[in-house]
């Protein structure tokens, strides 16, 4: 079943997409969802493009989110870069430990901008961001995000936009730490890749036809996004720029040629 598409206008968005995405004349896009199934509920998969940083932004965990009577809302989300601009970067963590009161003050006065860790960034290059991590997204990226599905961001700074900000919700839950390196790793041009394990997802990058252990990781339903080639859900072809949902991984045909993501809840 192939998923509804939620098409974004965004101020930093962009209105030159890299293919198959066409930007309507005079539109700047900076997001395209895919709608989660009935069926599949608990992840959200979304490509993102930028032509400007947007928001120092934090996400809290489930545990903190049912603590607060909204549910089992936690975020986290990973990215896949598929395309950047020369001098484009992600901020992550930060450069050293800081402390409550450190950061705080960083998020009113705009410095928390400059105490980030900005990694320079590439095609190919993934990150996995736990909840509570600090984080931004800079301009110039095209980015494939898989996530918890979830629209809880607390918003620390923004660069003096004219949006809500989060400064007490978003302090009770960020971790004032540098990003663990053992989160990024460039994916390879050619071979399976294991890129999320849980807790809450898993995600892997198909080279061709999935091997035998990887298929003994996938039982039920899970999405399927091309990104090289066409593969089949039942009937229906699903192309790059398109998410399919299929109920078991016996129901996809994968291009021999081709290369897919694909994704299922493991909570």
């Amino acid at each position: 079943m192939l998923l509804a598409t939620k098409t974004v206008e965004k101020p930093w968005g962009r209105d030159t997409l890299p293919a198959p995405f066409v930007a309507p004349v005079g539109k700047r896009i900076g997001e395209i969802w895919f709608q989660p199934p009935r069926d599949l509920p608990q992840l959200l998969v979304k490509y993102i493009f930028t032509s400007e940083k947007l928001s120092v932004q934090v996400h809290p965990t489930d545990a903190q989110t049912e603590a607060k009577g909204l549910g089992r809302q936690g975020k986290s989300e990973c990215w896949l870069v598929i395309d950047a601009e020369p001098g484009a970067t992600l901020g992550i963590g930060f450069n050293e430990p800081v402390d409550a009161a450190t950061m705080r003050a960083a998020a009113q006065d705009g410095s928390i901008e400059h105490i980030l860790t900005w990694h320079a960034v590439k095609a190919g290059d993934f990150f996995y961001i736990p909840a509570n991590t600090v984080h931004a997204i800079g301009g110039g990226c095209s980015i494939i995000e898989v996530q918890q599905n979830s629209d809880i961001t607390y918003r620390l700074y923004d660069y003096g936009r004219p949006r809500e900000l989060h400064l007490e919700e978003g302090m009770a839950v960020a971790k004032g730490e540098p990003y663990a390196t053992s989160r990024h790793r460039v994916v390879p041009d050619k071979g399976d890749v294991a890129l999320v394990d849980g807790p809450y997802f898993r995600l892997d990058r198909i080279d061709g036809i999935p091997d035998e252990a990887t298929a003994r990781r996938y039982h039920g339903c899970l999405l399927v996004i091309p990104r090289q080639g066409t593969a089949c859900v039942g009937n229906d072809p699903v192309k790059p720029g398109q998410c399919a949902l299929a109920y078991s991984l016996d129901e996809v045909v994968f291009d021999p040629k081709g290369s897919c993501l694909i994704a299922q809840p493991t909570a």
